[in-house]
């Protein structure tokens, strides 16, 4: 099942409207779609009948892994590890390895594209993608990681990967350890959903990650890399200065519509009480 991003505006309260973010790279470079887009039958997803190319389905399949799904039937899986997701295999998928439950070194044989987020081959200093698939554009921008071992940084050892879906911009941040630069935020350019880790922990404090939502100012945000509600719990209250809704699905499915999202900044918790 699904969860139509009309219905946040049953839940929208009478708060401040956060300012819509810059027109910026994902506004551009946007993959070219003929007119009569076919919806696609997704293992038991269907995308509804809309006429728009700007959609898509993004399920929670645990920890910091989503599966998107678009209406030309290109279905890519964020910080796969070998075993999230469900159904088909994945077309497209990417990978950030702060720890082993982000990636696997043994993808499944016949993705079209597996996107590591961290300088993997010989002489490389940072991994930069920018692939098409269908209606599916997707391209990283290389952050830096902390080195466990040593306490210092590992200087782009970990990337946001940015999926556009025609003019629907999805920003995965990853395994991110800092805030973000004018740089960053340029090539990020316009976000409509952000997909953020709230552990609070291994990745950064949840005030400072509140301050990189403040920084990219998305529509949606989807929590992810967490374990309980408590941490959710935390995020609603120092996300209330933003005046954000808080939508708590009973499903791990949500249809994103470019056109329907959101005036009002809305975070929607599909992964429930615990992220996996």
């Amino acid at each position: 099942m699904t969860l139509r991003l009309p219905l946040v505006a049953l839940f929208a309260t009478a708060l401040a409207v956060l300012a819509g973010p810059a027109s910026a790279r994902c506004s551009k470079n946007l993959v070219q779609l003929g007119s009569g887009v076919q919806v696609a039958s997704l293992d038991g997803i269907r995308l509804a009948a809309d006429t728009s190319p700007n959609r898509a389905i993004v399920t929670f399949v645990g920890h910091s892994s989503f599966q998107i799904d678009t209406p030309q039937g290109v279905r890519a899986i964020t910080d796969y590890n070998g075993v999230n997701g469900f159904g088909r295999r994945p077309d497209i998928v990417t990978m950030n390895n702060a720890h082993d439950t982000l990636f696997t070194d043994l993808p499944e044989e016949g993705i079209t594209y597996v996107l590591r987020g961290w300088p993997s081959q010989p002489g490389e200093t940072e991994a930069k993608h920018d692939v098409t698939l269908k209606d599916m554009k997707v391209w990283n921008v290389p952050t830096n990681a902390r080195d466990w071992g040593g306490g210092g940084a590992r200087i782009n050892g970990n990337s946001i990967f940015i999926f556009a879906i025609g003019d629907l911009c999805i920003a995965h941040l990853g395994h991110l350890h800092h805030r973000l630069t004018k740089d960053h935020l340029d090539e990020l350019g316009r976000i409509d959903v952000l997909m953020v880790p709230i552990d609070g922990s291994y990745t950064m404090g949840m005030p400072l990650m509140v301050d990189v939502i403040r920084q990219i100012q998305p529509s949606v945000v989807l929590p992810m890399h967490y374990w309980g509600r408590g941490q959710l719990d935390r995020l609603q209250g120092l996300m209330t200065e933003l005046g954000a809704d808080f939508i708590w699905p009973d499903r791990r499915s949500v249809e994103l519509v470019k056109e329907q999202l959101p005036e009002k900044l809305t975070v929607i918790a599909v992964g429930g009480e615990g992220g996996g």
